[in-house]
């Protein structure tokens, strides 16, 4: 899980110097925005992936967030890239919210993970 999260939170930074230098001058502003927005909810839910506990369970948490982070983060990179390489990726866009259902689903997972106590 948290090798999963370190390459997830690596590849948010790389990806997001990429955007914030070299692809600057190349994508319009919408683009470059869906861009950052994805680099972000990639590198929230890294830093999240390392902050659980390493316990079986938190399992549906960790699946529903890396499925997210796929399906997400990883739709978006490509519909961004589609315009830069001329490859028609229109296709993909109803991935995005379907990984948005998995960033979701996986908070609703984690609630359900931990025990009902009073005091929370």
């Amino acid at each position: 899980m948290k090798r999963i999260a370190a390459i997830f939170g690596g590849l948010a930074v790389i990806l997001g110097a990429l955007g914030a230098h070299a692809l600057k001058d190349l994508l319009d502003a919408t683009a470059m925005e869906s861009f950052r927005t994805a680099t972000m909810y990639q590198l929230f839910h890294a830093i999240a992936l390392v902050a659980l506990p390493n316990d079986s369970k938190f399992i549906w948490t960790v699946r529903c967030w890396t499925t997210g982070i796929l399906l997400f983060s990883g739709s978006i990179y490509l519909l961004v890239f589609d315009e830069l390489i001329g490859i028609n990726l229109s296709f993909i866009g109803p991935v995005t919210p379907l990984g948005g259902l998995f960033f979701i689903a996986g908070w609703i997972s984690l609630w359900f993970a931990y025990p009902n106590k009073t005091s929370d």
